[in-house]
């Protein structure tokens, strides 16, 4: 069962050294933990946290000596999450590259970054069994795979959270789209927005009051009715490159979310992968993933099939 505290009284934080720099979100989920994320959107939302008596937004960044106010909330005790080891050693082989700043990961297709929302454990939980302490600067859909970087310390997370903000790290992804991508580079610039649609699903739609986006698409091969393209992100917005795909009648194979076509025989997953990442800090260093054997697998009979 599980276990919750008292409401405690209002609260009042000055931002420590260490913190300056970090989302608001962020620093709240860490102040409130055992609290849902999307209760800790709600009070900021409506004003009920403050930073120096003034509402701000949740991705507003915190300097230090801010005074963060927090409200009285009822604390859940966090679960106890079990990750099964199969998994723990799955992840410890998948790692690319780790020094005291960074751990650098191929996570697989099926794994949550985060757990929550009816999973009970996500990649956070799986690290927490491996490294002293993780802190996530980005995220990628639990249906894609790829390169994916968490911070070590709260110093990391500052550097990297900032590179990302500022549009300085370079991802590039390898998709599967449906029909023949014209040759050459395709840019989507469509501003992206949240929505619940009738079902109460979330899902993201293009829409001139949404926050601006622009992918980059670039076709590396035709293969029978199907396209694998290069997808470069100038911005990092949810599920961007699934709706811009999708915008411009070239949704991804696989996107149970956002393309009605059938997905290819065989294959059990969303055909999007995270093959690069381009660091500028602490040096500035790419790396990479290959693709996954499903995928290639995939590639491979659709050459033949075309041939």
């Amino acid at each position: 069962m599980k276990k919750t505290a008292g409401k405690s009284s209002v609260r009042y934080i000055r931002v420590a050294p260490d913190h300056a720099g970090q989302r608001l979100d962020n620093y709240l989920m860490a102040a409130l933990e055992g609290v849902p994320r999307s209760l800790v959107y709600r009070l900021v939302r409506t004003g009920q946290v403050r930073v120096n008596s003034r509402r701000v937004r949740p991705m507003a960044r915190l300097e230090e000596g801010d005074e963060v106010r927090i409200p009285p909330v009822a604390v859940r005790e966090p679960e106890a999450r079990t990750v099964p080891d199969s998994v723990v050693g799955q992840i410890r082989r998948n790692i690319i590259a780790q020094t005291e700043e960074l751990v650098v990961i191929n996570k697989p297709a099926g794994v949550a970054v985060q757990g929550g929302s009816g999973l009970s454990w996500g990649l956070m939980d799986v690290l927490a069994r491996i490294f002293d302490a993780c802190y996530p600067v980005h995220r990628l859909d639990r249906a894609t795979s790829g390169v994916l970087v968490v911070a070590r310390n709260h110093g990391a997370a500052r550097q990297l959270s900032d590179a990302f903000a500022h549009h300085q790290v370079e991802r590039r992804y390898l998709a599967l789209m449906q029909g023949d991508l014209p040759a050459g580079l395709t840019t989507v610039d469509r501003a992206l927005k949240k929505i619940r649609d009738r079902s109460g699903q979330r899902r993201v739609i293009a829409a001139k009051d949404g926050r601006r986006a622009v992918t980059h698409f670039r076709r590396v091969e035709k293969l029978n009715g199907y396209s694998l393209a290069e997808a470069r992100l100038e911005t990092g917005r949810t599920h961007q490159i699934r709706v811009h795909a999708a915008s411009i009648d070239h949704a991804l194979v696989g996107d149970q979310l956002y393309n009605r076509q059938p997905a290819p025989a065989g294959l059990k997953r969303m055909f999007l992968h995270a093959s690069s990442l381009e660091l500028p800090w602490p040096v500035r260093r790419c790396y990479s993933a290959p693709l996954p054997d499903e995928l290639t697998a995939l590639i491979d009979g659709l050459r033949q099939s075309s041939s």
